[in-house]
């Protein structure tokens, strides 16, 4: 048995390379060299449904951890997980997005007229003022603002995504999951409608029309 001077010391070098990570690139990857892309959404509770530790206790430090509105592909995600996977040491990519989402809850094209009506011309925004280049075209913030018919189908498509974008490494593992709000677990990405039947998946069950097609 090791005396616990030697337990001390072996603990408080641990954590100065933990609090240094950063300086030694892909030799100081996160705990499981992991990017997690997930909905924004606060019923979403990452640690709990991954079986993690990233935001408890805080600064877990098993993964990198990227929300936005609908944990879907967006240029920032495609960005953050280019960065993790190229020169922090990552090799898995998982996404968790869930039921009940609020991209499900609202028409995008509904979305664009309230700013119109706000008096906001949605063909001519400077999305990014650091970086004026980076635009949309004319008739594309509807799609910009990337509303879903339906998680699962959107979860396997930002899969698929992430899995065949060019500055994604082709070794990165990347795998999608739903996170079912009304019974708390998680499970794969389905069609089957016997699997979804007591949850809410599709913008249909909350009296939503069809979206823009972000995924054309």
């Amino acid at each position: 048995m090791g005396t616990l001077k030697k337990k001390l010391e072996a603990r408080t070098t641990d954590f100065d390379h933990w609090a240094s990570r950063r300086r030694y690139g892909a030799d100081g990857p996160n705990n499981l060299r992991l990017w997690v892309l997930a909905c924004m959404d606060e019923r979403l509770p990452i640690d709990e449904a991954l079986g993690i530790h990233v935001d408890t206790p805080v600064g877990g430090g098993d993964a990198h951890c990227f929300r936005n509105a609908g944990g879907i592909v967006t240029d920032d995600a495609i960005r953050s997980a280019m960065l993790t996977c190229n020169f922090f040491g990552t090799k898995e990519i998982v996404i968790v997005q869930h039921t009940q989402c609020g991209m499900l809850s609202a028409n995008a094209a509904d979305l664009e007229q309230a700013f119109r009506d706000k008096g906001i011309d949605t063909d001519n925004l400077n999305l990014d003022p650091t970086l004026p280049e980076q635009k949309l075209e004319k008739g594309a913030f509807a799609k910009w603002i990337g509303m879903m018919d339906d998680v699962d189908e959107t979860c396997i498509k930002t899969v698929d995504t992430f899995k065949n974008h060019p500055l994604i490494p082709d070794d990165v593992i990347v795998s999608g999951w739903i996170w079912e709000v009304e019974t708390r677990r998680l499970r794969p990405p389905t069609q089957d409608q016997e699997k979804r039947a007591r949850t809410d998946t599709t913008a249909k069950q909350f009296g939503v029309s069809k979206q823009p097609p972000r995924w054309a």
